[in-house]
Order: structure tokens, then sequence, then C-alpha cells
């Protein structure tokens, strides 16, 4: 991709922080990509966040809503996935607690449900164990897919 001036990434960034909620890891990659240099990035981080065009936080709790209510993450999908991101485990652990418990195991409930008429096994055994490698992957703990799974 062809370099971009500074200002020209600033206008940019902006513009896509004002569409939707950013974290810093994914715009540094972005600014990466256009071979801006280590400076240049520090500073249009200090503007954006300066504007309050970047926020960590807010992007923390805005993705944690999103992927728990339309993705139905679970927690653990969810805390990995920031700490991809770069996010502080503060920041994770702020947004992480928003998440209702009950709510949370309801969304798993309704999960396997609706997982458990598309899976096929010659057990019960079987479907059970096709269901928690699902939950598990889907970021779901353990106990609580235990505990409705009823093993």
């Amino acid at each position: 991709m062809s370099t971009i001036t500074p200002q020209q990434a600033l206008h940019r960034l902006a513009a896509l922080c004002s569409r939707g909620e950013c974290c810093i890891y994914d715009l540094r990659r972005k600014m990466i990509r256009w071979e801006l240099s280590e400076t240049v990035q520090q500073q249009i981080i200090r503007q954006l966040q300066k504007e309050q065009f970047l926020n960590e936080q807010r992007f923390c709790m805005a993705y944690v809503k999103d992927k728990s209510k339309y993705n139905r993450w679970g927690i653990n999908k969810i805390r990995y996935e920031l700490k991809k991101k770069q996010i502080a485990d503060a920041l994770i652990n702020e947004a992480l607690s928003a998440i209702d418990p009950q709510d949370n195991r309801e969304q798993l409930r309704q999960l396997l449900e609706s997982k458990r008429k598309s899976v096929k096994g010659n057990s019960a055994y079987e479907i059970n164990q096709k269901l928690v490698r699902f939950a598990v992957g889907r970021g779901f703990s353990y106990d609580d897919i235990a505990a409705i799974l009823q093993l």
C-alpha cells in the first residue's frame, strides 16, 4: 500500500473512529501498513485520544456488549480476543463485570438447545460431548456447560 502523510492518516483514522469504536492495536496495525514511523503513530494516537475519538475503555465496553449479545460468545472467548488486541486487564475485567452471570447462562442454555437440534451422534454421551466442545469453543465455562447439560 502506498504511504500517506501524517495529516491524511489522522483524518482517515478520525473518520474510522467516528463510525465505530476502535482500539489502539487496530489503529497501529493500519498505520504500520501505511508505513508511518513510531513517533508519528504515537502523535496520532495522542491526538485521537485528546479529541475523544479514541477511548479504550469505551471500546472495551462496546466490544463486550456486542460480542456477548450478537455473536453469543462466552466470557472466556471475549477475554481472549481482547487480550489479543492488547487491552489492559483492568479494562477487560471492568467491561466483563457488566455481563450478568444469569443472562450469560440463559444465553448458553438457548445456544445449546438450538445446537442440539443439528447435532448427530450414536448416544446421548456422544451428543453431549459435541455440545461441550461447541460451547467451550464459544468461550463458555465448563462449569456452566456441565450445569446446563446436567453432566
